[in-house]
């Protein structure tokens, strides 16, 4: 390995990340004490009043790549009565500067909002020590999820988080005690919530409308195995270390990274050391979805199997084709595969009844999504027309309603409600992808207790619910006191 392309942080680039749970976290952290005496208090504006500099919700955006331009920012920009985008943050100082002309091109378009100048940071942690900001949007890779969303649950921001909720099992019950301990909202990027095919759809189902609910299936698109491609020194524009964050040191290559120019599907998508793959990268909305309509959100299965290829050469090493089986306590049966003639993208619950069917219809989040939207036409079906007009009495079971994702992260952030997708129904969907991933590379079947989310009985599998942290990085650095 070149040891060029690896080198260690230097202090001011890096922030420490050890130190002590919420505000000792920056108060005590030595790296931070060398450079600076003390912090100003964090202070949201929004409980400042309506004499505060603004009312308006002072948000942050971290990373500013593919996912945050195309859906988090161009999702929440449009809510000018509610919030403000004010400052970004990415490792990538082009793809930062770049964030900064987008949000700031699009206030200036703005009649009646004064254009204003957004604030850029190369460390999210600079960003959350700022008193001004009240929340943050999180749109790293899936290696840096869990880590940031915490840090910002210690210094009381509110989050809206991409999916999936974390790397591991064990990362994601760090992140949902996080959350709980702070009072922060933490909303997940399940968006899918805020569809309305797939709310009817779970509440035709919760109220009987296909009679009773035994099986599910869900089709979940594929990635392919990529080129071979050489090592090259990383840009001087990219923190490359920081980009690696907890996960082993890696040689650089753009392909497993992100392009250097555009913003198309990144490959850090289809490399395991940085995700699952589809598994997790849409396996978390069809699941979380899925659990809605089996009532199920809180718990999880009770065993798991799966068979998947891997590829044997090439850059990319995530899950090609697959396909999975997952049984829950209340006799619900779960099959997943990748795509083909009897698993279309979407989600059908079959009862004894009858069936629904719900896709997210021609709905794409990005430009680069992996799906033709020509062929996700059909958002909603069933069986018998019928059981799509059916309407759902007063007394019967209504589950919660949203229009826009976003919107409902800035609603519940000014009325502290609880927003539509909350930390523990991701983590809960989350954890069966991820326990899914660990059957596909064990390749047998596992008992899973999903009150203690731990296997039965199965050391090599309890190992995979946790990988090891390169400090300074990672979650197990920050949760011990």
């Amino acid at each position: 390995m070149n040891t060029a392309q690896t080198a260690a942080p230097t202090r001011a680039t890096h922030l420490s990340l050890g130190g002590q749970i919420g505000r000792r976290l920056f108060l005590k952290n030595a790296a931070f004490a060398a450079g600076m005496l003390a912090f100003p208090a964090i202070i949201p504006s929004r409980v400042l009043g309506k004499d505060a500099p603004s009312s308006k919700i002072q948000i942050g955006q971290i990373g500013c790549g593919r996912i945050a331009r195309d859906h988090d920012l161009g999702e929440t920009l449009r809510y000018t009565k509610l919030g403000r985008v004010v400052a970004v943050c990415d490792l990538d100082s082009r793809r930062m500067a770049e964030g900064k002309t987008l949000v700031e091109q699009f206030y200036k378009r703005q009649k009646n909002l004064p254009a204003g100048t957004v604030k850029t940071y190369g460390d999210y942690r600079e960003m959350l020590q700022r008193g001004e900001i009240d929340a943050v949007m999180i749109s790293t890779p899936d290696h840096w999820h869990a880590q940031p969303a915490i840090e910002a649950a210690f210094a009381k921001k509110d989050v809206y988080l991409q999916k999936p909720t974390s790397l591991t099992v064990v990362e994601g019950r760090q992140l949902c005690e996080a959350i709980k301990k702070s009072g922060i909202i933490l909303q997940l990027g399940t968006q899918q919530r805020s569809m309305a095919q797939f709310r009817i759809a779970a509440e035709l189902v919760r109220n009987g409308r296909i009679g009773k609910l035994r099986t599910v299936r869900i089709g979940l698109p594929g990635d392919p195995s990529g080129p071979v491609e050489k090592e090259t020194p990383p840009p001087a524009t990219l923190n490359y270390d920081a980009w690696l964050g907890s996960t082993p040191l890696m040689p650089y290559i753009e392909k497993k990274v992100h392009p250097q120019r555009g913003y198309g599907r990144p490959g850090w998508l289809r490399v395991d050391q940085f995700g699952a793959g589809m598994i997790t990268g849409w396996g978390q909305h069809h699941f979380d979805s899925a659990a809605w309509g089996m009532d199920t959100e809180l718990t999880g299965p009770v065993w798991v199997e799966a068979e998947a290829e891997f590829p044997k050469s090439g850059i990319w090493d995530v899950h090609g084709k697959f396909f999975a089986k997952a049984g829950y306590a209340n006799g619900v049966e779960m099959f997943t595969s990748s795509p083909n003639k009897d698993y279309r993208n979407g989600i059908r619950y079959e009862g004894d009844k009858g069936w629904i069917f719900v896709s997210r219809g021609n709905y794409t989040a990005s430009a680069s999504d992996p799906v033709s939207a020509k062929k996700q036409a059909n958002a909603l079906d069933a069986s018998d027309p019928a059981i799509l007009l059916s309407k759902i009495g007063p007394d019967e079971t209504h589950l919660y309603k949203s229009s826009n994702q976003h919107a409902n992260w800035l609603e519940c952030i000014k009325t502290r409600k609880a927003p539509i997708s909350p930390v523990e129904a991701g983590h809960r969907a989350c954890t069966v992808c991820l326990i899914t991933h660990i059957a596909m590379r064990l390749r047998r079947r596992l008992e899973w207790d999903p009150a203690i989310e731990r296997f039965k009985n199965d050391d090599e599998a309890n190992k995979l619910l946790r990988r090891e942290q390169r400090k300074p990085y990672g979650t197990d650095y920050l949760t011990k006191s």
